[in-house]
């Protein structure tokens, strides 16, 4: 793996990917647009590329020497991407192939964390709507349970569910998503993330949302009713602890970059990682950039420190 100077970028045509065919798009052509004016400011030299099926094509119309992904869910946090630009012998930023795959893929990754012994909580996976609804009222933890679509980001199809029709109905929203059918124990507590730059753990920064849980609404059309509390207003130890959980699950995937993990802290101390983001969103209202602007990194500054660490991963 090798990495390019901050000298060399300079003279370099910096590919901005955003946009892409997820569900997630319209968070990604804000994560892109503010990306690519951040590196402009610096004196890089950008173009933006919305990712589609004749990528290829516009990479090398483009010129692009090395691409920064803003992709955000399927066909650009998953592998997907990153695995074309090994083949064009591109380097991206963010995770490689393998670390990008297993992160997008919440079963397979709770599969690593499990063998790393990184606390997750209890779960069950199931390949169709009509396995998990036949397991209803066999479920090891239970209701509450969350159930989610295990290959999706920013908290799409994502339920609590408190009742078994509440259950029913979960399970038929996340079997038209992506992956399989994800089914968790609902553990209840303080909602904390913790950011990943350059295998170093940045800190911890924890979201009050107004809704009941941090979901798509309440991360992107919260209208400010969300607060965020940097750094995380927890005894010393605790806080250490979900930096370490942060950390080690970053490095159980083999994670290069950033990445911004999600824990619950229970009332009684326990940690628990719920999931990893491996393409962390970089919006105005994202928790990577205000981490790192507690921690003195302005946006700018962590775009930069971004694109420096692009390399080809295989």
């Amino acid at each position: 793996m090798s990495t390019i100077s901050k000298d060399e970028l300079k003279r370099k045509r910096v590919g901005v990917l955003l946009g892409g065919m997820s569900s997630e798009r319209e968070v990604s052509l804000r994560t892109g647009a503010a990306v690519a004016k951040a590196l402009r400011g610096l004196g890089y030299d950008v173009v933006e590329i919305d990712v589609g099926k004749d990528l290829p094509a516009r990479l090398s119309a483009e010129k692009v020497d090395v691409a920064f992904i803003a992709l955000h869910g399927r066909y650009g946090e998953d592998g997907s991407v990153q695995g074309l630009l090994e083949c064009m012998f591109i380097p991206y930023t963010g995770s490689g192939v393998m670390a990008s795959s297993l992160g997008m893929d919440k079963v397979f990754a709770k599969q690593v964390f499990i063998a790393h012994g990184i606390p997750t909580p209890p779960y069950r996976a199931f390949t169709s709507a009509e396995e998990a609804r036949a397991a209803v009222d066999s479920l090891p933890f239970g209701l509450p349970a969350v159930v989610k679509p295990s290959r999706e980001g920013s908290s799409v199809g994502v339920h609590i569910c408190k009742t078994r029709e509440e259950y029913l109905a979960a399970v038929e929203d996340a079997s038209k998503l992506a992956g399989s059918i994800l089914v968790e124990q609902y553990i209840k507590g303080r909602e904390v993330q913790g950011g990943v730059l350059d295998n170093e753990a940045l800190g911890v920064i924890e979201v009050v949302a107004a809704r009941e849980f941090y979901d798509y609404q309440a991360k992107y059309q919260s209208g400010g009713t969300t607060q965020y509390l940097f750094p995380a207003p927890l005894p010393p130890e605790q806080y250490e602890r979900v930096n370490q959980v942060c950390l080690g699950a970053h490095r159980a995937l083999g994670c290069s970059g950033g990445s911004r993990s999600d824990v619950i802290l229970t009332p009684s101390g326990e940690v628990f990682l719920l999931e990893i983001n491996t393409l962390p969103g970089m919006t105005e209202a994202s928790l990577l950039p205000k981490i790192a602007a507690g921690r003195g990194i302005d946006f700018p500054a962590l775009c930069e420190r971004l694109l420096q660490g692009a390399s080809l991963k295989a």
